[in-house]
């Protein structure tokens, strides 16, 4: 189903790092779809403090975000993908050639590349090859509508809602999705259930059955087993009642019912570590959900990140999970980097630097052609595992990590 988008925005441009980052962060676990954010300075400098502070944001964020940037080259286009930018937005007023557009189009294909004008500047009559338009600066009725449809393409309004309603906006034919800055520091989820009630297809966090159908105990408590959206891992084991439940798809955060206070308790109203909802799954019973959270801090009141760290008993195995595997290489590699030990072979290639290490990446590339070429696999295998190593010695001598690369992939789905 196509919904329509809620995007916040946010100006970069005489921000600092940390305050960029924070607000990115709040409305992601807000409920924005995407978000937007932009600087569109032409000094060198801030540009590159601007990429450096959407790097990290591509970290600590789950959701798509545009970025708008000064593109004087194609250079600069491919330095905002870089960051984990899901699209890159150009500002017509200031690109210095719309060939620039072509060629972000050419290498990046369309529906990546936007480009973003004013409605005075008659965008229905210029031709583009993007996509999807950005357009600020509009007034909403019959005419905006006329134009939209003319266009041919899709548009993202941005608008700080002084004039505008978010409504009249998201109802508009061709219109994706709303960018505004409107509702900084509030919740969300409640403005998306309110378009929902006005009949606009929005993506909001709705159970799919009603609570009378999950199996409870005589208490009307119903188990919920708490997991790392990204790594698995259990954290917790809490009860949940009717109302508890109902609060936590209102909210997006964890709510649960305390059989000891008999209260409901939103978790991490006292810490601050809260518990971010992704996904919410029931069993087979119907009498035991598994719930998938984005976890700041720890999980535990111990201040443990799991309340499962007591080891009762356990048998030695070779864990081959691919996940847990490569990112456990990779902390060893770190942690020869960090902390050098004599006779360590990683610790040579890191004393010995990048073009030594580079040398070894081509080699065991070359080896893996040479052990495909032959039809026992048996060799293949352990020259990919030869490979896999040192190209991970050299993600950690460059500053990149396994979630740098899946994130990337994962942009390109």
């Amino acid at each position: 189903m196509a919904y329509k988008k809620l995007i916040p925005f946010i100006n970069a441009e005489n921000e600092i790092a940390a305050n960029i980052i924070r607000k990115a962060e709040n409305y992601c676990f807000a409920g924005a779809d995407e978000l937007f954010i932009y600087n569109y300075s032409k000094i060198e400098k801030e540009r590159e403090e601007f990429l450096s502070a959407l790097k990290e944001i591509g970290k600590r964020i789950d959701i798509p975000f545009l970025t708008g940037i000064y593109a004087g080259r194609f250079e600069d286009v491919k330095k905002a993908f870089y960051t984990g930018a899901d699209r890159v937005v150009i500002k017509y007023d200031i690109c210095p050639t719309i060939a620039l557009v072509k060629e972000a189009v050419g290498r990046f294909g369309s529906s990546k590349i936007l480009v973003e004008v004013d409605e005075e500047l008659a965008f229905d009559k210029i031709s583009f090859s993007v996509d999807t338009l950005l357009l600020k600066h509009v007034d909403a009725g019959r005419v905006l509508e006329n134009k939209i449809q003319n266009c041919g393409k899709t548009v993202i309004i941005r608008d700080s809602l002084l004039r505008n309603d978010l409504e009249e906006l998201m109802q508009i034919p061709g219109v994706l999705g709303v960018s505004t800055n409107y509702y900084e520091n509030k919740e969300l989820y409640k403005v998306k259930r309110k378009l929902k009630e006005a009949g606009i297809a929005v993506n909001t966090f709705e159970s799919a059955m009603d609570f009378s159908e999950f199996k409870t105990d005589e208490r009307g408590l119903i188990p919920c087993i708490v997991q790392d959206y990204r790594t698995g891992q259990v954290l917790q084991m809490a009860y949940m009642n009717e109302e508890s439940y109902r609060s936590t798809c209102d909210t997006g955060k964890m709510t649960y019912y305390s059989r000891s206070r008999k209260e409901l308790w939103c978790k991490g109203e006292t810490s601050g570590h809260y518990q971010y909802v992704k996904e919410l799954t029931l069993d087979c019973d119907n009498d035991t959900i598994l719930a998938k959270v984005h976890q700041v801090g720890g999980a535990c009141h111990t201040g443990a990140y799991s309340c499962f760290f007591k080891p009762l008993a356990k048998k030695d195995y070779i864990d081959i999970n691919p996940l847990t595997i490569l990112q456990e290489d990779f902390e060893t590699i770190m942690e020869r980097k960090n902390n050098p030990k004599e006779g360590s072979y990683t610790n040579y290639l890191f004393t010995k630097g990048i073009d030594k290490i580079l040398k070894k990446c081509g080699e065991e590339a070359s080896e893996i052609i040479i052990a495909a070429k032959n039809p026992d696999a048996e060799e293949l295998k352990y020259e990919i595992a030869d490979f896999l190593y040192h190209m991970m010695v050299l993600m950690a001598e460059c500053g990149i990590t396994w979630e740098d690369v899946t994130k990337e992939l994962a942009n390109r789905r």
